[in-house]
């Protein structure tokens, strides 16, 4: 090698940084949990997700008595918040699937710091997304077994032609497999858990979980079986699952919904959302509980390269709706592609260019890549911006139907704002009560990487 390449060359940062030990890594992650006293800051972030729990209940409940006349709904937009929240909330938790299946099977150890947290996230995603298509049937202790694939004696039977009927498919087994796998990376640790516990409840709580675990060498071959099955067969479901969300609009003859671009438009936007919430919680999380050692810096550079990788992915899709509304020479989709840019939801469409495909540029710098700051910066945009792409893709092709007659624009009511920030409540009360009580980050797996730290001191 000359010697200006190796000038030029720099090795990659450390997947755990230098000096770590067995005892280290395990005492530092163990600790968060079993610590007796909660921290103030803990207390009163939980206290504040508590509290938009308790308006996610009070606007259920109330919606279930009064009905769906509390939303914003009107002729022709019968599709509101409810579905853009289902949609956006799915999103969410494509990162988890993605970072515990994709990259295990690929062998990629930067996984292991951020994996736990992630698979929560899904998993709490996913609970938020399923309420809003439920309550959405209008009287679902009435409507939603009809959405059921069961065989039944009833006078219709479930539409299975449907998208919809899909959804219940692909979303069920998304959170079922995605629960599976998150519970079966945590027996390990939960055994941890159980011998360094001092106190005898305690000891006996982490023991029921941990289901006899005794870090024999049985244990462990079956355990990466297991994972290797999972990880196979959640693989599938991180392209099917957003896919099949992006029929329910593909498969209809909606202008601006009708077109074969949606699923892996979704697939990708899906990621780019779920991998900038990661770093929504991951970034505060690695400063308050103070793991710069564990989280480090390439991993911070990694999420931040798949985000502009798929950021780039969704910035193209932006551009072929547009490009095939005009290539088409279709008049309604030229109409709709016009209304959404210049129409009265237009402001809303530029602020979705400026989030998701302006402001991410900034990851090209390496500097922004590696800057906690930075990344918080830009990973709230893109949040706010697959906001705006759901509200833009559900609204305005809905809100300017075949019928000028028939025109009215959709304004959210106070109770569909209830239940979205309340979705937040659910969200964040089962994260908070998740990083109290079980390890955030996988103990055994971030074992595996300390040898190389070893090295790394010496």
């Amino acid at each position: 090698m000359s010697e200006v390449s190796e000038k030029a060359y720099q090795p990659p940062a450390p997947v755990l940084s230098a000096g770590q030990s067995y005892a280290s890594v395990t005492a530092k992650i163990s600790d968060i949990v079993l610590t007796p006293r909660t921290p103030v800051g803990w207390a009163m972030g939980f206290l504040v997700a508590f509290f938009f729990f308790q308006v996610f209940l009070i606007s259920i409940s109330y919606l279930v008595y009064e009905g769906l006349g509390l939303w914003g709904l009107n002729n022709p937009v019968g599709w509101g918040f409810a579905i853009v929240h289902f949609v956006w909330w799915i999103g969410i938790g494509h990162a988890g699937t993605l970072i515990s299946a994709i990259l295990l099977l690929l062998r990629q150890q930067w996984r292991n710091a951020i994996n736990r947290f992630a698979e929560a996230m899904t998993i709490f995603a996913v609970m938020c997304a399923a309420v809003f298509p439920i309550f959405h049937t209008g009287r679902p202790w009435l409507a939603i077994y009809w959405l059921l694939p069961y065989p039944n004696s009833m006078s219709i039977w479930p539409q299975f032609r449907s998208p919809l009927m899909w959804d219940v498919f692909a979303v069920s087994t998304y959170f079922s497999v995605s629960l599976i796998f998150w519970y079966l990376g945590l027996i390990p640790d939960l055994a941890t858990l159980r011998d360094r516990a001092r106190n005898r409840i305690v000891q006996v709580f982490y023991g029921v979980l941990s289901l006899g675990w005794r870090n024999s060498a049985a244990h462990w071959h079956r355990y990466e079986m297991a994972a290797l099955l999972l990880a196979g067969l959640s693989t599938p479901l991180v392209l099917s699952v957003h896919s099949i969300v992006s029929f329910d609009f593909s498969t209809s003859l909606v202008p601006g919904w009708h077109t074969t671009i949606f699923p892996p438009y979704f697939v990708a936007g899906a990621v780019y959302a779920g991998f900038a919430m990661v770093l929504t919680l991951g970034i505060p999380i690695r400063k308050f509980y103070k793991l710069e050692q564990v989280i480090t810096e390439r991993h911070l550079n990694n999420m931040a390269k798949v985000m502009l990788t798929t950021g780039l992915i969704v910035a193209y899709g932006y551009f072929m709706e547009s490009f095939m509304a005009w290539y088409s020479a279709s008049t309604w989709e030229q109409f709709m592609m016009k209304n959404r840019q210049t129409g009265p939801y237009g402001g809303y469409y530029w602020m979705l260019i400026l989030c998701n495909v302006v402001v991410p540029q900034l990851l090209w710098s390496k500097r922004c890549r590696l800057s906690p700051v930075w990344l918080m910066v830009v990973s709230m945009f893109i949040n706010a911006g697959m906001w705006l792409e759901r509200f833009i893709i559900v609204i305005t092709s809905l809100h300017r139907d075949f019928m000028p007659s028939s025109w009215d624009l959709y304004s959210p009511t106070k109770w569909d704002w209830a239940l979205y920030l309340g979705t937040f409540g659910l969200f964040f009360t089962c994260f908070f009560l998740f990083i109290r009580v079980l390890p955030m980050i996988a103990i055994a797996e971030i074992r595996t990487l300390v040898p190389e730290s070893e090295k790394g001191k010496s």
